[in-house]
């Protein structure tokens, strides 16, 4: 009965995903329908609208040669106009003079007879007859508008649909990762396979990127992964992106290409590894005077009862007691992570154990005191101050009563000749044991510790009056690799 039922419940649990998996089949191919109404709508509206313009085109041209036939015809019209009044004219003139002469051959009287014929004599010479050219001036031939439109009729009856561009190959040996920056660069499809026929993909307007984040290395979409985000109207064969916070493994790529009406498939995708630190604060750390909120840690006091000499004798007086020793396991220190009396500290929620890391940190406008570096956190007792034990090591920076910038651990400071930095970056080699910080609008290198480290690190904050703010998500920059020559000084600080 038991095995039955199982075997039931299996056949329920495989027709309710059948059935899901229907239902979602239905609802993809009534979008789809939608879709296809959608689109062949818009791929209609904009047929009509490239006739219209071809019509409206062969109207132009049409008015054009037609302006210039009729110029040409009143032209010639006016010339001949012309012509046929000055010879109505001059005929006219030669039939009355012609009258004359006849009438002078009936005169008897020798001196009027010789009179008459010398008028007549000038009169000829005068005569607009004799001064007439007896041919048209143009000619009626309008044989030079004619016209053959044989080729572009034929062009005509070749319209089709413009060709969708095929999608361009991505060089992956052409990209690009670093500081924060991709560079994807690829070949349009002809010249990707080296026919030379980039025109049966149709002229290409312009190209269009994707880019968005992805734990997964592959181009399958994991369950609430990133959208893509998307780059326009990309002129060249390449195109760089700049300013990201790369907080996933992986960041993927793909274009395609646009011409006049349409874009065509999208390439295969690129995936290219981030390799940056990412994390944020450990709220559950942070002491109950400071306010974590986002990439923010704002120091807030609560009132003077915290701040009371007594209170705080007390509070030493536990923490002597209560402080973990270095050797102790964070299991040791379960429900004892905030900080607490004037350790005004905070810890990062991501521990380092190798490699390289990068972070950088930013003091807020009425910020009076800070601190920053790394800490073993299994070594830390809540009351422990940043600098102050073998376990940390920080930058400490004051513009309280006066500006001070300072290095500081296992209870030892060494001050700084140099500006209080805007921003500040982190840098930490776990494997080689090397931290540094940098003052990274001046490019200058503030300090740098050398030593070798045993536990896993935190990234370790402490905040008094202001705030400050953390960036993260950021690659290793390469301009650190001006900090590693081999004769800088290191922290005479260092164990």
């Amino acid at each position: 009965m038991d095995t039955q039922k199982e075997a039931l419940r299996r056949i329920i649990s495989t027709l309710a995903n059948k059935n899901e998996e229907l239902h979602n089949f239905l609802e993809t191919v009534d979008k789809t329908l939608m879709g296809l109404q959608e689109e062949s709508y818009k791929v209609m509206s904009d047929l009509e609208v490239e006739l219209e313009r071809l019509s409206s085109a062969l109207e132009e041209k049409g008015a054009e040669l037609r302006s210039v036939i009729k110029e040409e015809k009143q032209r010639k019209d006016a010339e001949l106009q012309k012509q046929l009044s000055e010879g109505k004219f001059a005929l006219l003139s030669c039939e009355e003079l012609l009258e004359f002469a006849n009438q002078t051959l009936t005169i008897s009287n020798e001196e009027e007879f010789l009179k008459a014929a010398k008028e007549i004599k000038e009169r000829v010479t005068m005569a607009p007859a004799f001064r007439l050219t007896a041919r048209p001036a143009v000619s009626e031939n309008m044989s030079q508008f004619t016209v053959d439109f044989s080729v572009e009729r034929a062009g005509l009856q070749r319209l089709h649909f413009l060709p969708v561009p095929r999608a361009p190959e991505i060089d992956a040996s052409s990209c690009a990762i670093c500081d924060n920056t991709i560079t994807v660069a690829w070949k349009p499809a002809g010249e990707a396979e080296n026919d030379g026929d980039i025109s049966a993909s149709g002229p290409i307007e312009c190209y269009e990127l994707e880019y968005r984040k992805t734990n997964c290395n592959s181009s399958l979409r994991a369950t609430g992964e990133a959208c893509w985000e998307k780059i326009h109207n990309i002129r060249e064969t390449h195109v760089t992106v700049s300013g990201l916070k790369f907080d996933s493994q992986f960041i993927m790529a793909r274009v395609r290409a646009r011409n006049k009406m349409a874009a065509g498939e999208f390439s295969e995708p690129v995936t290219m590894e981030t390799r940056a630190y990412n994390f944020g604060f450990d709220a559950a750390t942070a002491h109950t005077e400071l306010k974590v909120q986002g990439d923010m840690v704002t120091w807030e006091p609560q009132g003077v009862k915290g701040h009371d000499p007594r209170l705080r004798g007390k509070e030493n007086k536990t923490s002597r007691s209560a402080t973990p020793s270095p050797n102790k396991t964070t299991g040791n220190r379960a429900g004892r992570d905030r900080f607490a009396g004037e350790s005004y500290t905070v810890l990062g929620d991501q521990e380092m154990i190798a490699g390289c890391h990068y972070w950088e940190l930013r003091p807020l406008i009425d910020w009076k005191s800070f601190t920053v570096g790394v800490a073993y956190r299994a070594s830390l007792g809540r009351f422990d101050q940043l600098g102050k034990s073998a376990g940390s090591w920080c930058l400490h920076a004051s513009q309280w009563l006066q500006n001070s910038l300072a290095a500081k651990h296992n209870n030892r400071a060494k001050a700084l000749d140099w500006p209080l930095p805007e921003r500040i970056g982190i840098y930490c080699d776990y494997d080689n044991g090397d931290l540094l910080f940098v003052d990274v609008d001046r490019l200058h290198l503030l300090h740098a510790f050398k030593t070798k480290f045993s536990q896993p690190l935190v990234p370790a904050f402490t905040v008094w009056c202001g705030g400050i703010a953390i960036k993260t998500g950021l690659q290793v920059p390469s301009f650190m690799g001006n900090f590693f020559s081999t004769n800088r000084s290191l922290s005479n600080l260092s164990q």
